[in-house]
């Protein structure tokens, strides 16, 4: 076996592990609130980075400014509660309309 694949496999058996893990632990394990509020947040922080990452940077450099400002326009429409379909549409409407209008 090569390399690659003993890699592969490995993280899968970790992967299925994790899976397992949540429906075997439920109510046996119980977390104080604290750490119940940490994990909330750290994901909630995990959430932005990515999306601040995907929406500013395209490659080792900035995206320019029309993807902000059509994630913008979709983070303000799901906000609103707007239909997903709305969100989206909204989203690359933005974006497409200010690319065509020369902002890069």
């Amino acid at each position: 076996m090569n390399a690659q694949l003993i890699a592969v496999l490995a993280l899968a058996a970790g992967t299925y592990a994790f899976r397992l893990a949540g429906p075997l632990l439920h109510g046996r394990v119980q977390l104080p609130d604290r750490v119940q509020e940490l994990l909330t947040s750290g994901a909630t922080v995990l959430l932005v980075a990515l999306l601040a990452t995907g929406a500013l940077m395209a490659g080792h450099g900035f995206a320019g400014w029309a993807r902000p400002a059509g994630v913008l326009v979709g983070g303000v429409l799901a906000w609103r509660r707007a239909p997903f379909a709305v969100v989206v549409v909204g989203a690359a409407a933005v974006t497409a309309l200010l690319r065509l209008a020369g902002v890069a």
